[in-house]
Protein backbone atom coordinates (compact mmCIF):
# COMPACT_ATOMS: atom_id res chain seq x y z
CA UNK A 1 0.00 0.00 0.00
CA UNK A 2 1.71 3.38 -1.17
CA UNK A 3 1.77 5.95 1.08
CA UNK A 4 0.51 9.18 0.02
CA UNK A 5 1.84 12.72 0.91
CA UNK A 6 -1.36 14.89 0.37
CA UNK A 7 0.78 18.27 0.71
CA UNK A 8 2.82 17.07 -2.42
CA UNK A 9 -0.27 17.24 -4.15
CA UNK A 10 -0.96 20.29 -3.25
CA UNK A 11 2.11 21.54 -4.59
CA UNK A 12 2.07 20.22 -7.62
CA UNK A 13 -1.07 21.80 -8.40
CA UNK A 14 0.50 25.48 -7.48
CA UNK A 15 3.05 24.31 -9.75
CA UNK A 16 1.03 23.97 -12.38
CA UNK A 17 -0.99 26.47 -12.33
CA UNK A 18 2.36 28.67 -11.99
CA UNK A 19 3.19 27.04 -15.16
CA UNK A 20 0.13 28.06 -16.88
CA UNK A 21 -0.16 31.40 -15.99
CA UNK A 22 3.76 31.27 -17.47
CA UNK A 23 2.55 30.35 -20.54
CA UNK A 24 -0.24 32.80 -20.71
CA UNK A 25 -2.60 30.29 -20.17
CA UNK A 26 -5.77 30.55 -21.20
CA UNK A 27 -5.52 33.01 -23.89
CA UNK A 28 -8.26 35.17 -25.05
CA UNK A 29 -11.22 33.83 -26.97
CA UNK A 30 -10.91 35.24 -30.75
CA UNK A 31 -13.93 33.06 -32.04
CA UNK A 32 -17.09 35.39 -32.94
CA UNK A 33 -20.21 34.54 -31.21
CA UNK A 34 -22.69 32.72 -32.87
CA UNK A 35 -26.62 32.10 -32.27
CA UNK A 36 -29.59 29.66 -33.12
CA UNK A 37 -32.92 30.90 -34.66
CA UNK A 38 -33.96 31.98 -31.01
CA UNK A 39 -31.17 34.02 -30.25
CA UNK A 40 -29.25 31.57 -27.81
CA UNK A 41 -25.29 31.50 -28.21
CA UNK A 42 -23.95 27.94 -29.83
CA UNK A 43 -21.16 26.37 -27.99
CA UNK A 44 -18.06 26.70 -30.81
CA UNK A 45 -17.47 23.27 -30.36
CA UNK A 46 -18.84 20.07 -28.42
CA UNK A 47 -16.61 17.56 -27.43
CA UNK A 48 -18.54 14.03 -27.01
CA UNK A 49 -16.43 11.73 -24.62
CA UNK A 50 -14.71 13.10 -21.40
CA UNK A 51 -12.16 10.27 -21.39
CA UNK A 52 -8.59 10.76 -22.28
CA UNK A 53 -9.48 11.66 -25.69
CA UNK A 54 -11.77 13.90 -25.00
CA UNK A 55 -9.96 15.88 -21.85
CA UNK A 56 -7.17 16.62 -24.25
CA UNK A 57 -8.77 17.74 -27.16
CA UNK A 58 -10.62 20.29 -24.74
CA UNK A 59 -7.18 21.80 -23.17
CA UNK A 60 -6.33 21.66 -26.82
CA UNK A 61 -8.81 23.85 -27.75
CA UNK A 62 -8.36 26.33 -24.57
CA UNK A 63 -4.55 26.65 -25.52
CA UNK A 64 -6.04 27.58 -28.94
CA UNK A 65 -8.20 30.54 -27.74
CA UNK A 66 -11.35 28.84 -28.21
CA UNK A 67 -12.98 28.37 -25.41
CA UNK A 68 -16.56 28.81 -25.92
CA UNK A 69 -16.30 24.55 -25.97
CA UNK A 70 -19.08 22.07 -24.05
CA UNK A 71 -17.53 18.67 -22.87
CA UNK A 72 -20.26 16.11 -23.02
CA UNK A 73 -19.70 12.27 -21.35
CA UNK A 74 -22.79 9.93 -20.82
CA UNK A 75 -20.99 8.65 -17.60
CA UNK A 76 -21.25 9.86 -14.03
CA UNK A 77 -18.18 11.71 -13.25
CA UNK A 78 -15.18 9.93 -12.47
CA UNK A 79 -16.20 7.09 -14.72
CA UNK A 80 -15.34 8.43 -17.80
CA UNK A 81 -13.57 6.32 -20.93
CA UNK A 82 -13.24 2.06 -20.53
CA UNK A 83 -10.88 2.23 -16.77
CA UNK A 84 -13.37 1.70 -14.57
CA UNK A 85 -16.34 0.40 -16.88
CA UNK A 86 -15.10 -2.80 -18.86
CA UNK A 87 -11.12 -2.38 -18.67
CA UNK A 88 -9.85 -4.98 -16.67
CA UNK A 89 -6.60 -4.75 -16.82
CA UNK A 90 -4.50 -4.86 -13.61
CA UNK A 91 -1.99 -2.81 -15.55
CA UNK A 92 -1.54 -0.41 -18.45
CA UNK A 93 0.57 -1.70 -21.47
CA UNK A 94 1.95 1.77 -22.15
CA UNK A 95 5.32 2.14 -20.60
CA UNK A 96 5.00 4.84 -17.09
CA UNK A 97 7.30 7.65 -18.68
CA UNK A 98 5.00 8.29 -21.39
CA UNK A 99 4.11 11.48 -21.17
CA UNK A 100 0.59 11.17 -22.58
CA UNK A 101 -1.81 13.75 -22.17
CA UNK A 102 0.44 15.86 -20.65
CA UNK A 103 0.61 18.55 -23.95
CA UNK A 104 4.20 19.35 -23.11
CA UNK A 105 3.86 20.59 -19.67
CA UNK A 106 6.43 18.35 -17.23
CA UNK A 107 4.04 18.86 -14.60
CA UNK A 108 0.98 17.73 -16.15
CA UNK A 109 2.44 14.25 -16.95
CA UNK A 110 1.41 10.96 -14.61
CA UNK A 111 5.28 10.92 -13.25
CA UNK A 112 4.89 14.00 -11.78
CA UNK A 113 1.23 13.36 -10.44
CA UNK A 114 2.84 9.95 -8.71
CA UNK A 115 5.85 11.34 -7.59
CA UNK A 116 4.41 14.50 -6.03
CA UNK A 117 2.27 11.81 -3.41
CA UNK A 118 4.41 9.12 -3.37
CA UNK A 119 8.11 10.19 -3.50
CA UNK A 120 11.18 8.92 -5.98
CA UNK A 121 11.88 5.93 -4.85
CA UNK A 122 8.38 4.65 -5.44
CA UNK A 123 8.62 5.48 -9.05
CA UNK A 124 11.53 3.63 -9.37
CA UNK A 125 9.94 0.80 -8.00
CA UNK A 126 6.74 1.44 -9.92
CA UNK A 127 6.51 -1.31 -13.22
CA UNK A 128 3.79 -0.31 -15.02
CA UNK A 129 0.51 1.97 -14.03
CA UNK A 130 -2.10 0.30 -12.16
CA UNK A 131 -5.30 1.08 -13.92
CA UNK A 132 -7.49 2.09 -11.31
CA UNK A 133 -4.73 4.60 -10.73
CA UNK A 134 -4.40 5.81 -14.35
CA UNK A 135 -8.23 7.22 -13.75
CA UNK A 136 -6.82 8.91 -10.86
CA UNK A 137 -5.08 10.53 -12.42
CA UNK A 138 -7.37 11.72 -15.08
CA UNK A 139 -9.63 13.01 -12.66
CA UNK A 140 -6.78 15.12 -11.53
CA UNK A 141 -5.93 16.50 -14.95
CA UNK A 142 -9.40 17.36 -15.41
CA UNK A 143 -9.57 18.92 -12.05
CA UNK A 144 -6.29 21.07 -12.07
CA UNK A 145 -7.21 22.04 -15.58
CA UNK A 146 -10.63 23.30 -14.49
CA UNK A 147 -12.01 21.44 -17.73
CA UNK A 148 -15.74 22.13 -17.44
CA UNK A 149 -16.95 18.38 -18.30
CA UNK A 150 -21.02 18.03 -18.11
CA UNK A 151 -21.77 14.31 -17.32
CA UNK A 152 -24.75 12.27 -17.65
CA UNK A 153 -25.26 13.65 -21.00
CA UNK A 154 -25.90 11.21 -23.49
CA UNK A 155 -26.32 12.54 -27.13
CA UNK A 156 -27.88 10.50 -29.25
CA UNK A 157 -28.30 12.55 -32.84
CA UNK A 158 -26.39 15.24 -33.94
CA UNK A 159 -28.75 16.75 -36.43
CA UNK A 160 -27.15 19.40 -38.65
CA UNK A 161 -29.48 22.73 -38.80
CA UNK A 162 -29.91 24.70 -42.36
CA UNK A 163 -28.05 27.55 -40.13
CA UNK A 164 -24.86 25.77 -40.20
CA UNK A 165 -25.17 24.78 -36.46
CA UNK A 166 -25.99 21.02 -34.85
CA UNK A 167 -28.83 20.56 -33.01
CA UNK A 168 -27.81 17.85 -30.52
CA UNK A 169 -30.24 15.50 -29.04
CA UNK A 170 -29.65 13.83 -25.59
CA UNK A 171 -31.62 11.21 -24.15
CA UNK A 172 -34.40 12.06 -21.99
CA UNK A 173 -34.59 15.36 -23.73
CA UNK A 174 -32.95 18.83 -22.60
CA UNK A 175 -34.14 22.26 -22.18
CA UNK A 176 -32.65 24.59 -23.82
CA UNK A 177 -31.11 22.39 -26.73
CA UNK A 178 -27.99 21.48 -27.06
CA UNK A 179 -26.46 23.52 -29.69
CA UNK A 180 -23.07 23.80 -31.83
CA UNK A 181 -20.92 24.76 -34.94
CA UNK A 182 -18.63 21.69 -34.26
CA UNK A 183 -18.72 18.43 -33.33
CA UNK A 184 -15.46 16.34 -31.94
CA UNK A 185 -16.51 12.28 -31.47
CA UNK A 186 -13.89 11.36 -28.58
CA UNK A 187 -15.27 8.27 -27.53
CA UNK A 188 -12.35 6.30 -27.72
CA UNK A 189 -12.00 2.47 -28.83
CA UNK A 190 -15.62 2.25 -29.18
CA UNK A 191 -15.99 5.69 -30.69
CA UNK A 192 -16.95 5.04 -34.29
CA UNK A 193 -17.88 1.43 -34.06
CA UNK A 194 -19.98 -1.72 -31.88
CA UNK A 195 -18.63 -4.19 -30.34
CA UNK A 196 -17.74 -7.28 -32.59
CA UNK A 197 -19.79 -10.26 -32.19
CA UNK A 198 -19.49 -13.39 -34.74
CA UNK A 199 -22.12 -14.93 -36.25
CA UNK A 200 -21.93 -18.11 -34.68
CA UNK A 201 -23.44 -16.02 -31.51
CA UNK A 202 -26.71 -14.75 -33.65
CA UNK A 203 -29.00 -17.74 -31.94
CA UNK A 204 -27.85 -17.66 -28.85
CA UNK A 205 -30.18 -15.71 -25.81
CA UNK A 206 -27.91 -12.58 -23.98
CA UNK A 207 -27.68 -14.07 -20.73
CA UNK A 208 -25.64 -16.91 -21.94
CA UNK A 209 -22.95 -15.00 -23.52
CA UNK A 210 -21.37 -11.54 -22.29
CA UNK A 211 -19.12 -9.32 -24.54
CA UNK A 212 -15.71 -8.07 -23.08
CA UNK A 213 -17.32 -4.15 -23.07
CA UNK A 214 -20.34 -5.32 -20.86
CA UNK A 215 -20.72 -4.77 -16.91
CA UNK A 216 -20.19 -8.74 -16.34
CA UNK A 217 -21.03 -9.93 -13.38
CA UNK A 218 -18.22 -11.90 -12.84
CA UNK A 219 -19.17 -13.34 -9.20
CA UNK A 220 -22.23 -14.65 -10.97
CA UNK A 221 -19.41 -17.34 -12.95
CA UNK A 222 -18.21 -18.61 -9.85
CA UNK A 223 -18.14 -22.54 -10.06
CA UNK A 224 -18.73 -22.42 -13.53
CA UNK A 225 -17.53 -23.30 -16.75
CA UNK A 226 -16.42 -20.30 -18.98
CA UNK A 227 -15.07 -20.11 -22.42
CA UNK A 228 -13.33 -17.06 -23.83
CA UNK A 229 -13.24 -16.50 -27.47
CA UNK A 230 -9.86 -15.01 -28.32
CA UNK A 231 -6.38 -14.39 -26.38
CA UNK A 232 -6.02 -10.60 -27.44
CA UNK A 233 -5.50 -8.57 -24.23
CA UNK A 234 -9.15 -7.89 -23.84
CA UNK A 235 -9.60 -12.02 -23.62
CA UNK A 236 -6.91 -12.17 -21.27
CA UNK A 237 -7.89 -10.00 -18.80
CA UNK A 238 -11.58 -11.22 -19.24
CA UNK A 239 -10.24 -14.33 -18.74
CA UNK A 240 -8.22 -13.39 -15.45
CA UNK A 241 -11.45 -11.98 -14.01
CA UNK A 242 -13.16 -14.84 -14.13
CA UNK A 243 -10.37 -17.31 -12.59
CA UNK A 244 -9.92 -14.60 -9.74
CA UNK A 245 -13.74 -14.61 -9.07
CA UNK A 246 -13.84 -18.46 -8.62
CA UNK A 247 -14.58 -19.67 -12.03
CA UNK A 248 -14.00 -24.00 -12.23
CA UNK A 249 -12.61 -23.54 -15.29
CA UNK A 250 -11.51 -21.03 -17.95
CA UNK A 251 -10.95 -21.63 -21.72
CA UNK A 252 -9.62 -19.44 -23.79
CA UNK A 253 -9.96 -20.62 -27.63
CA UNK A 254 -8.14 -18.82 -30.48
CA UNK A 255 -8.14 -19.15 -34.25
CA UNK A 256 -4.89 -18.88 -34.78
CA UNK A 257 -2.43 -22.28 -34.35
CA UNK A 258 0.16 -20.18 -31.78
CA UNK A 259 -0.02 -17.38 -29.36
CA UNK A 260 0.58 -13.81 -31.15
CA UNK A 261 4.58 -12.86 -29.22
CA UNK A 262 5.39 -9.65 -31.18
CA UNK A 263 3.60 -6.37 -31.65
CA UNK A 264 4.84 -5.77 -34.34
CA UNK A 265 4.13 -1.51 -34.14
CA UNK A 266 6.75 -1.42 -31.61
CA UNK A 267 9.51 -2.20 -34.72
CA UNK A 268 8.86 1.61 -36.21
CA UNK A 269 7.68 3.34 -33.27
CA UNK A 270 9.10 6.96 -33.49
CA UNK A 271 8.14 10.36 -33.75
CA UNK A 272 8.25 9.75 -37.36
CA UNK A 273 5.85 7.58 -37.46
CA UNK A 274 3.94 9.97 -35.55
CA UNK A 275 4.49 12.80 -37.33
CA UNK A 276 4.34 11.17 -41.16
CA UNK A 277 1.96 8.37 -41.51
CA UNK A 278 -0.72 10.60 -42.67
CA UNK A 279 1.20 12.45 -45.00
CA UNK A 280 2.48 8.78 -46.47
CA UNK A 281 0.65 7.46 -49.63
CA UNK A 282 -2.79 5.33 -49.21
CA UNK A 283 -1.02 2.46 -50.29
CA UNK A 284 1.63 2.68 -47.28
CA UNK A 285 -1.31 3.37 -45.06
CA UNK A 286 -2.99 0.63 -45.68
CA UNK A 287 -0.07 -1.79 -46.02
CA UNK A 288 0.90 -1.04 -42.47
CA UNK A 289 -1.87 -1.14 -40.53
CA UNK A 290 -3.02 -4.05 -42.56
CA UNK A 291 0.47 -6.14 -41.48
CA UNK A 292 -0.22 -4.85 -37.93
CA UNK A 293 -3.98 -6.30 -37.84
CA UNK A 294 -3.48 -9.35 -39.57
CA UNK A 295 -0.23 -10.44 -37.51
CA UNK A 296 -1.96 -9.11 -34.52
CA UNK A 297 -1.13 -7.24 -31.13
CA UNK A 298 -0.13 -9.65 -28.18
CA UNK A 299 -1.28 -9.50 -24.96
CA UNK A 300 1.07 -7.81 -22.40
CA UNK A 301 3.25 -10.33 -20.85
CA UNK A 302 2.33 -9.63 -16.96
CA UNK A 303 -1.73 -9.65 -18.29
CA UNK A 304 -1.04 -13.80 -19.76
CA UNK A 305 0.54 -14.31 -16.85
CA UNK A 306 -2.02 -13.40 -14.72
CA UNK A 307 -4.49 -16.21 -16.30
CA UNK A 308 -1.78 -18.94 -16.59
CA UNK A 309 -0.62 -19.24 -12.91
CA UNK A 310 -3.84 -20.85 -12.51
CA UNK A 311 -4.23 -24.32 -12.72
CA UNK A 312 -7.57 -24.21 -14.32
CA UNK A 313 -6.98 -21.70 -17.26
CA UNK A 314 -6.19 -23.75 -20.63
CA UNK A 315 -5.29 -22.23 -23.63
CA UNK A 316 -6.66 -23.66 -26.97
CA UNK A 317 -4.96 -22.59 -30.58
CA UNK A 318 -6.30 -23.99 -34.08
CA UNK A 319 -10.28 -23.73 -32.33
CA UNK A 320 -11.90 -21.62 -34.82
CA UNK A 321 -15.52 -22.01 -33.62
CA UNK A 322 -18.07 -23.12 -36.33
CA UNK A 323 -21.06 -23.24 -33.96
CA UNK A 324 -22.38 -22.64 -30.82
CA UNK A 325 -25.77 -24.45 -29.61
CA UNK A 326 -27.77 -24.49 -25.95
CA UNK A 327 -27.86 -28.07 -25.08
CA UNK A 328 -29.72 -28.62 -22.22
CA UNK A 329 -28.22 -26.50 -19.27
CA UNK A 330 -25.07 -26.04 -21.14
CA UNK A 331 -23.57 -24.56 -24.11
CA UNK A 332 -21.85 -26.65 -26.77
CA UNK A 333 -19.25 -25.12 -28.94
CA UNK A 334 -17.86 -26.90 -32.21
CA UNK A 335 -14.78 -25.50 -33.93
CA UNK A 336 -14.17 -25.95 -37.96
CA UNK A 337 -11.46 -28.72 -37.08
CA UNK A 338 -13.98 -31.16 -35.40
CA UNK A 339 -12.91 -30.04 -31.70
CA UNK A 340 -16.26 -30.13 -28.85
CA UNK A 341 -16.41 -28.30 -25.82
CA UNK A 342 -19.32 -27.63 -22.72
CA UNK A 343 -19.93 -24.44 -20.96
CA UNK A 344 -22.09 -22.55 -19.23
CA UNK A 345 -21.24 -19.19 -20.32
CA UNK A 346 -19.01 -17.29 -23.16
CA UNK A 347 -17.15 -14.25 -23.32
CA UNK A 348 -16.11 -12.42 -26.81
CA UNK A 349 -12.92 -10.83 -26.32
CA UNK A 350 -12.98 -10.47 -30.26
CA UNK A 351 -12.76 -6.25 -29.63
CA UNK A 352 -14.66 -3.86 -31.87
CA UNK A 353 -15.49 -2.98 -35.23
CA UNK A 354 -15.14 0.28 -36.81
CA UNK A 355 -18.32 0.72 -38.57
CA UNK A 356 -19.81 4.43 -38.97
CA UNK A 357 -22.97 3.19 -40.62
CA UNK A 358 -23.71 1.44 -37.34
CA UNK A 359 -23.38 5.07 -35.01
CA UNK A 360 -26.64 6.09 -33.88
CA UNK A 361 -25.13 9.54 -33.53
CA UNK A 362 -24.83 9.75 -37.04
CA UNK A 363 -28.23 8.46 -38.33
CA UNK A 364 -29.74 9.27 -41.21
CA UNK A 365 -26.95 10.69 -43.00
CA UNK A 366 -23.96 8.26 -41.89
CA UNK A 367 -24.52 6.47 -45.99
CA UNK A 368 -23.33 9.40 -46.79
CA UNK A 369 -19.89 9.60 -44.74
CA UNK A 370 -16.82 8.36 -46.99
CA UNK A 371 -14.77 5.01 -46.06
CA UNK A 372 -11.82 3.66 -46.93
CA UNK A 373 -13.40 1.27 -49.39
CA UNK A 374 -14.85 4.37 -51.44
CA UNK A 375 -11.15 5.58 -52.05
CA UNK A 376 -8.73 2.30 -52.27
CA UNK A 377 -8.74 -0.62 -53.47
CA UNK A 378 -5.79 -2.81 -52.16
CA UNK A 379 -3.92 -5.66 -53.76
CA UNK A 380 -5.65 -8.77 -53.28
CA UNK A 381 -3.35 -10.11 -50.84
CA UNK A 382 -3.67 -7.09 -48.52
CA UNK A 383 -7.34 -6.99 -49.31
CA UNK A 384 -8.98 -6.27 -45.70
CA UNK A 385 -12.83 -5.75 -44.75
CA UNK A 386 -12.26 -4.07 -41.57
CA UNK A 387 -9.66 -2.02 -42.65
CA UNK A 388 -12.58 -1.07 -45.90
CA UNK A 389 -14.93 0.46 -43.04
CA UNK A 390 -12.87 2.78 -41.41
CA UNK A 391 -13.60 6.53 -42.71
CA UNK A 392 -11.67 8.57 -45.17
CA UNK A 393 -10.95 11.39 -42.50
CA UNK A 394 -9.27 14.88 -43.48
CA UNK A 395 -6.03 16.05 -41.96
CA UNK A 396 -8.21 17.94 -39.47
CA UNK A 397 -9.89 14.71 -38.24
CA UNK A 398 -13.12 15.80 -40.00
CA UNK A 399 -15.52 13.37 -42.20
CA UNK A 400 -15.66 13.65 -45.78
CA UNK A 401 -18.78 13.00 -47.68
CA UNK A 402 -18.98 10.15 -50.64
CA UNK A 403 -20.58 12.54 -53.18
CA UNK A 404 -18.51 16.24 -53.95
CA UNK A 405 -21.15 18.95 -52.52
CA UNK A 406 -23.75 16.51 -50.68
CA UNK A 407 -24.08 16.51 -46.31
CA UNK A 408 -21.57 20.06 -46.05
CA UNK A 409 -21.50 19.53 -42.18
CA UNK A 410 -19.63 16.76 -42.30
CA UNK A 411 -16.57 18.66 -42.65
CA UNK A 412 -17.58 19.86 -38.84
CA UNK A 413 -18.00 16.47 -37.41
CA UNK A 414 -14.27 15.70 -36.17
CA UNK A 415 -12.89 11.64 -35.74
CA UNK A 416 -11.13 12.12 -32.74
CA UNK A 417 -11.06 8.68 -32.03
CA UNK A 418 -9.79 4.98 -32.75
CA UNK A 419 -11.32 5.83 -36.08
CA UNK A 420 -8.99 7.90 -37.05
CA UNK A 421 -6.40 5.22 -37.18
CA UNK A 422 -6.17 4.83 -40.88
CA UNK A 423 -6.33 7.92 -42.25
CA UNK A 424 -4.05 9.70 -39.50
CA UNK A 425 -2.41 7.43 -37.22
CA UNK A 426 -2.24 6.69 -33.76
CA UNK A 427 -3.14 9.71 -32.22
CA UNK A 428 -6.49 9.82 -31.26
CA UNK A 429 -6.85 6.70 -28.83
CA UNK A 430 -3.81 5.24 -27.17
CA UNK A 431 -1.35 7.07 -25.08
CA UNK A 432 1.67 7.35 -26.72
CA UNK A 433 0.95 9.97 -29.09
CA UNK A 434 -2.39 11.96 -28.19
CA UNK A 435 -1.09 15.46 -26.96
CA UNK A 436 0.68 15.99 -30.87
CA UNK A 437 -3.36 14.59 -31.83
CA UNK A 438 -5.03 16.92 -29.50
CA UNK A 439 -2.68 19.76 -31.09
CA UNK A 440 -3.61 18.82 -34.90
CA UNK A 441 -7.01 18.82 -33.87
CA UNK A 442 -7.63 22.37 -32.47
CA UNK A 443 -5.33 23.38 -35.29
CA UNK A 444 -7.45 22.11 -37.79
CA UNK A 445 -10.94 23.36 -35.81
CA UNK A 446 -8.97 26.78 -35.50
CA UNK A 447 -7.93 27.15 -39.07
CA UNK A 448 -12.12 25.69 -39.83
CA UNK A 449 -13.16 28.53 -37.68
CA UNK A 450 -11.60 31.69 -38.95
CA UNK A 451 -12.21 30.84 -42.70
CA UNK A 452 -15.96 30.21 -41.79
CA UNK A 453 -15.74 33.52 -39.96
CA UNK A 454 -13.37 35.65 -42.52
CA UNK A 455 -16.04 38.32 -42.96
CA UNK A 456 -16.10 38.92 -39.51
CA UNK A 457 -12.62 39.18 -39.19
CA UNK A 458 -12.10 41.23 -41.84
CA UNK A 459 -14.61 44.02 -40.66
CA UNK A 460 -12.95 43.26 -37.44
CA UNK A 461 -9.47 43.72 -38.80
CA UNK A 462 -11.40 47.61 -40.73
CA UNK A 463 -12.73 48.82 -37.95
CA UNK A 464 -9.43 48.54 -35.47
CA UNK A 465 -8.31 51.99 -34.66
CA UNK A 466 -6.46 51.31 -31.12
CA UNK A 467 -2.97 53.64 -31.22
CA UNK A 468 0.14 52.44 -30.75
CA UNK A 469 1.82 55.51 -31.07
CA UNK A 470 0.06 58.96 -29.91
CA UNK A 471 2.01 61.05 -31.61
CA UNK A 472 4.74 62.19 -29.21
CA UNK A 473 7.11 59.66 -30.33
CA UNK A 474 8.18 61.80 -33.56
CA UNK A 475 8.55 65.08 -35.15
CA UNK A 476 7.82 65.25 -38.69
CA UNK A 477 11.45 67.74 -40.16
CA UNK A 478 9.15 68.98 -43.12
CA UNK A 479 6.25 69.89 -41.64
CA UNK A 480 5.08 73.71 -41.40
CA UNK A 481 5.81 75.66 -38.63
CA UNK A 482 4.96 78.95 -36.80
CA UNK A 483 8.55 79.55 -35.32
CA UNK A 484 11.77 80.57 -36.94
CA UNK A 485 13.21 78.00 -39.57
CA UNK A 486 16.41 78.04 -37.14
CA UNK A 487 14.30 76.88 -34.15
CA UNK A 488 12.16 74.43 -36.37
CA UNK A 489 15.39 72.27 -37.53
CA UNK A 490 17.02 72.50 -34.50
CA UNK A 491 14.35 71.22 -31.96
CA UNK A 492 13.25 68.86 -35.02
CA UNK A 493 17.10 67.60 -35.25
CA UNK A 494 17.46 67.08 -31.62
CA UNK A 495 14.31 65.29 -31.61
CA UNK A 496 15.47 62.62 -34.34
CA UNK A 497 18.94 62.49 -33.82
CA UNK A 498 19.92 64.98 -36.37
Amino acid sequence: MLKQDATGLDALNARVREDLEYLNYPPANWVPVKSDAAGNRAADVTIIGAGMCGLVAAFALYNAGISNVRILDRNPAGREGPWMTYGRMETLRSPKQLVGPAYGMASLTFRAWFTAQFGRAEWDALFRIPRPMWMDYLRWYRDVLNLPVENDVDVTRIRPQEDGLFELEVAGGAKPAIMTRKVVLAMGREGLGRPTIPAFMSSLPRHAWSHSSDMIDFASLAGKRVIVVGVGASAVDNAAEALEHGAKEVRLLARRKSMPTINKLMGIGSYGVTAGFAEISPEWRWRIMDYSFKQQTPAPHNSTLRVSRHDNAFFHFDCAIETVAIEGDELLVRTVNGREFRTDHIILGTGFTVDTFSRRELEPYAQEISTWADHYTPPADEANADLARFPWLNRDFSFTAKAPGRAPWLKDIHCFNYGATLSIGKVSGDIPAISEGGQWLAQGIAAGLFIEDIDVHWRNLLAYEKPELDGSEWTDADAPSDGPDEARRTYAGGRNGK
